[in-house]
């Protein structure tokens, strides 16, 4: 395969991936390097490509199990991760205020996740994957992928409505 055919097949999702591994290692520097190292083994894979059904469902994989590698080796024992492109530059101050102050409440409820329904959220809600995408790309029924975020969207609705009135149940 030659550089230029390599480049359209992975134009359209090389974006995606960076974001992938923003959101695994927070850390700029850290998903570049990963987004690189998986594009590498992409390239030195090149002449198989075509093979796979998705090479974006390939990407990904490869990416997310990079930056889990990342994750537990020593040198990124400090990372964890987090979200952070929300802003709202049309609001008053006060609700941009308590936009961001909610938006951290949601980036605090993500990171105690378990680390599945973590990735799932982004794949399905940040990323915007379809749960076929999802399911190829954790080894997952799609079922399975639908009831973990269901649990997780639940789960953060349920901790955010807790944290905005402030302990008071309301019946």
């Amino acid at each position: 395969m030659k550089q230029q055919e390599f480049i359209n097949i992975i134009s359209p999702f090389k974006d995606k991936l960076f974001r992938l591994a923003k959101r695994m290692l927070v850390s700029t520097e850290e998903a570049e390097d990963a987004t690189q190292e998986v594009l590498i083994r992409l390239w030195n894979r090149n002449d198989n490509l075509k093979s796979y059904n998705s090479v974006e469902a390939l990407a990904v994989t490869m990416t997310k199990n990079y930056c889990l590698d990342q994750l537990k080796s020593k040198r990124a024992s400090n990372l964890q991760i987090v979200h952070n492109n929300y802003s709202d530059n049309k609001a008053s101050v006060e609700r941009e205020v308590e936009g961001r102050d909610s938006w951290n409440w949601v980036e605090k409820i993500i990171n105690e996740l378990p680390e599945q329904q973590r990735l799932i959220i982004q794949m399905r809600d940040i990323e915007e994957y379809e749960y076929e995408e999802i399911a190829k790309a954790l080894d997952m029924q799609e079922t399975a992928v639908r009831v973990a975020l269901s649990r997780a969207r639940k789960t953060i609705r349920e901790q955010l409505t807790a944290k905005h009135n402030y302990g008071i149940k309301t019946n």
